[in-house]
């Protein structure tokens, strides 16, 4: 059996602590957790009291030092920084998206890092997407013919990445395109195909504040997809629809984790074994942990590629440029 593969984590916030507790979760014959690191002692004081057995190391290069592969989940600016400090120590880098704020250097670390790293779409490992493509290879929808994708938030940011309002809710990092549109685009591109021919439009209406609506069309392979976004328009926290219409009906993916399937009659019904988001989210962290295994020993994975990132921000970018 392979030795377990050492994961470091860089960012101690709400997606490191999140990996973290998944990594603890996992068998110690997979993977383990090396260390984290974070710039805010009040983010590192809070580890030292909730997961003490966990290494809490001086600087980023210890961690780089002490891993197998670095977990990147500082804010969006310097994920490249930390990602090529890994590469140079010979590590593999899984990183949270996107992988940069300048499109320009992330085509340029895309060349640079091969298939050293993957970056967190967790759609990559979702249940509720897996069941969304035996659907499709079952013929159920017949040919495609076209992508809707909605999002819509009560306040942005969430109301539990308040402590993140810093750059979550600013033009440079932050905004709800880059946060949670960035993974419906991941998967058009996964079912459909390269993302291209964009025309959108973006609303900013506040000085030095994210965005507050999108609308775009583009295309998934030769797949149109249809894409809304907005804040203020639902009560809820979160709420997203993303569905793939073909000639002989129609299935979607609703808040992040449930499938369903269109019946005849126009109504929609669930698949019977569909898990909430709470359910689900550690099925899939298992699965991307799974992957981030592979992807160390330098096996096949089924993580989101460098390319594929890449490919959704250049269409995010282009948007908020809109």
């Amino acid at each position: 059996m392979p030795e377990p593969v050492s994961i470091g984590l860089i960012g101690a916030g709400i997606m490191g602590e999140r990996m973290l507790r998944a990594i603890l979760a996992q068998s110690p014959e997979l993977v383990r957790a090396a260390g984290i690191w974070d710039p805010s002692a009040e983010a590192m004081a809070r580890i030292a009291g909730e997961l003490p057995q966990v290494a809490r190391m001086r600087d980023p290069a210890a961690v780089i030092a002490a891993s197998d592969c670095v977990y990147v989940a500082s804010p969006p600016a310097s994920h490249l920084g930390h990602a090529r400090e890994a590469l140079a120590a010979g590590k593999s880098v899984f990183c949270e998206k996107p992988l940069a704020i300048d499109v320009a250097d992330s085509r340029a670390f895309v060349t640079e890092a091969g298939r050293r790293g993957a970056v967190n779409f967790p759609f990559a490992s979702s249940p509720a997407v897996s069941q969304l493509q035996d659907w499709v290879a079952a013929g159920t929808i017949g040919g495609s013919r076209r992508i809707v994708i909605e999002v819509a938030f009560a306040t942005w940011p969430r109301s539990w990445q308040a402590d993140a309002a810093g750059w979550l809710d600013r033009r440079e990092q932050g905004g709800f395109t880059r946060e949670v549109v960035s993974h419906f685009l991941f998967l058009s591109r996964r079912l459909g195909g390269t993302l291209h021919g964009l025309q959108a439009s973006v609303s900013f209406p506040e000085a030095d504040r994210s965005e507050r609506r999108i609308e775009a069309r583009l295309l998934a392979g030769d797949i149109p997809v249809t894409l809304t976004g907005s804040v203020g328009t639902t009560q809820k926290d979160d709420h997203n629809i993303w569905m793939l219409e073909g000639e002989g009906g129609a299935i979607r993916l609703c808040d992040w984790s449930l499938a369903e399937q269109r019946q005849p009659d126009g109504s929609w019904q669930r698949a019977p074994d569909a898990l909430t988001q709470l359910e689900a989210r550690p099925v899939a962290l298992r699965r991307q942990l799974e992957g981030v295994a592979k992807l160390a020993r330098g096996e096949p994975h089924q993580l989101a590629t460098l390319e594929e990132a890449l490919n959704v921000q250049e269409i995010v970018e282009a948007i908020l440029a809109s």
